[in-house]
């Protein structure tokens, strides 16, 4: 009787270890009920290569290149020394900057950042596929950093335009460019913010800031999702080397699109402009008038400019405009820059204790108007 006992709690053991080796799952009850299963491998994306294919053919190389004369020797200025030997002869030299640019459209648009480009006497683009051409300048807006180039070739390949509104941090992203000429270069990383503002980059800002590498030579390059949309031209990095750190900025592509087709359809980006100087309201005096925002202090207004025709005066803290809250010079700034010329707006003023409401029509902001 023992021996049948014993035979049978052992064949019973051996059943269970094979069951339990056979079906893990078994021994916690099944992870799918309890909710702690943790996705394998095979959740996540195994390869961009597909998102890559797709853009990459879109993102050229830019070589600007700008003559300059070149700097003759102090004794040349001598009038005794030009006597006896003449006047030189000028020599000028070359100097290049390296940059990307993304095609947009078969027209031939490419968007690439101002500072690319800027005061080039020659521009030459590059495609992956070894075709060389000369860009011409359709329009550049130093607010933003933005230029749109065109160049002349048929069957050209074009980028997928995403939406950057639909951005979320934590997003992933990928930045492909020309860093240092090594050729084409793509590197991957997420959305670390958006609307990143006051960094000193641009007049106009709204940036999505990555981890993603941004070298010196990716500037104009195509900062696009993990599914293969652009949604970005990468611009800048934060650097104390030059080199990447982990903190590059890209222009949102709806921001880049707008600018684009107004350089193309008028040849500038039409922006509001008050005419002040306005600087950050101090602390005692927010507390004091109890301003949970902010707002702006107006420290000069510009004569005969829209502000001063509408009334306001330095020392007046702005407030609120069409009642979106005023926090900090910049935000009114890029508030300010999106009504159109010739538009009426209202604007909360406290003027020592006191609050009106005074009505401005905004005008183009001189002075900014894209390079032919």
């Amino acid at each position: 009787m023992l021996k049948f006992l014993f035979h049978s709690v052992l064949g019973g053991l051996a059943i269970a270890f094979i069951l339990m080796a056979v079906f893990p799952g078994l021994l916690d009850g099944g992870s799918e009920k309890s909710g702690t299963a943790i996705p394998g491998p095979a959740s996540g994306p195994v390869s961009y290569r597909d998102a890559i294919k797709s853009v990459a053919p879109a993102v050229v190389n830019v070589y600007a290149t700008r003559l300059v004369q070149r700097q003759t020797h102090p004794l040349f200025q001598d009038p005794l020394f030009r006597r006896f030997f003449g006047d030189p002869a000028p020599e000028q030299q070359r100097n290049s900057n390296l940059g990307s640019g993304v095609i947009l459209n078969q027209a031939g648009y490419v968007l690439t950042n101002a500072h690319v480009i800027n005061k080039a006497d020659e521009i030459q683009i590059t495609l992956i596929d070894g075709r060389q051409t000369t860009a011409k300048v359709v329009g550049i807006d130093t607010e933003t950093d933005l230029a749109v180039l065109r160049i002349q070739l048929k069957n050209l390949p074009t980028a997928t335009i995403g939406d950057s509104a639909a951005l979320k941090v934590g997003d992933v992203v990928l930045a492909i460019g020309n860093p240092y000429d090594f050729g084409q270069t793509v590197t991957q990383g997420i959305v670390s913010a958006t609307g990143r503002r006051r960094l000193g980059i641009s007049a106009i800002e709204d940036f999505i800031q990555t981890d993603a590498a941004i070298n010196p030579g990716n500037s104009g390059g195509a900062l696009i999702t993990a599914t293969g949309q652009l949604i970005g031209i990468n611009t800048a990095i934060f650097s104390n080397s030059g080199g990447s750190q982990g903190i590059g900025f890209a222009i949102p592509i709806n921001l880049a699109k707008d600018v684009m087709q107004q350089l193309i359809d008028k040849g500038f980006v039409e922006r509001g402009w008050l005419g002040i100087e306005a600087q950050v309201v101090p602390q005692d005096i927010v507390q004091a008038a109890n301003l949970d925002q902010g707002g702006v202090l107006v420290s000069g207004v510009l004569r005969n400019g829209p502000a001063a025709n509408a009334g306001i005066m330095p020392g007046d803290i702005l407030t609120k405009i069409n009642d979106q809250p005023l926090y900090n010079p910049q935000q009114a700034i890029q508030l300010i820059s999106q009504f159109h010329p010739g538009d009426n707006i209202n604007i909360n003023v406290l003027r020592g204790w006191k609050e009106l409401s005074i009505r401005a029509q905004v005008s183009q902001r001189p002075g900014f108007l894209a390079q032919p």
